[in-house]
């Protein structure tokens, strides 16, 4: 990715900008999509940010984590269209229902039997909202715990602690049977 944001940046590198936007949207789509529960919304919210980077490409020379910006903008985004449509009303559980874990298809994913995948899944939807957010940033999108604590404002030992969490009931998951 930090190869396509400089040529973005410093180069003005339309085909760049189109690379960065078929190659990541969707990790953003779905990352958007677990606050606001609506793929069209979600899909608005992260085009607004991506337009944005391409607009704002000269003042934004000076960021240095530009996947860490991108997660934070789009959560910002986001939770400010939460805030826009109630601001009482609490998401959480709506994020929680409204996500899903996503199992890439591979090889090694032939091999785990039917019965070993339905624990996982089990065990994974069960997980908290936050705890199950933090396990798929982690996890899936290849985030780093400091990354994840800085896009969700938490700190390190919180997501270390959550992501602990996750990993030892998924054990208990797969250790069951």
């Amino acid at each position: 990715m930090q190869e396509l944001v400089i040529r973005i940046l410093e180069n003005e590198d339309e085909s760049a900008f189109n690379e960065l936007y078929e190659k990541h949207a969707h990790k953003f789509f779905r990352f958007a999509e677990s606050f606001v529960g609506e793929r069209e919304v979600a899909e608005e919210i992260v085009n607004d940010v991506l337009v944005r980077l391409w607009v704002e490409r000269k003042e934004n020379l000076r960021i240095k984590n530009m996947q860490v910006y991108l997660y934070t903008s789009i959560k910002n985004a986001s939770l400010n269209h939460l805030r826009s449509i109630s601001s009482k009303r609490n998401n959480e559980m709506k994020v929680t229902e409204a996500y899903y874990f996503h199992l890439s298809v591979d090889p090694s994913q032939i091999l785990i039997s039917k019965e070993l995948s339905d624990n996982m899944l089990r065990a994974i939807n069960e997980l908290p909202a936050r705890c199950k957010l933090i396990f798929k940033m982690v996890k899936e999108d290849d985030l780093s715990c400091k990354e994840v604590a800085s896009i969700l404002g938490l700190s390190d030992k919180t997501v270390f602690a959550q992501l602990a969490i996750a990993l030892k009931k998924l054990d208990s998951a797969i250790h069951s049977k």
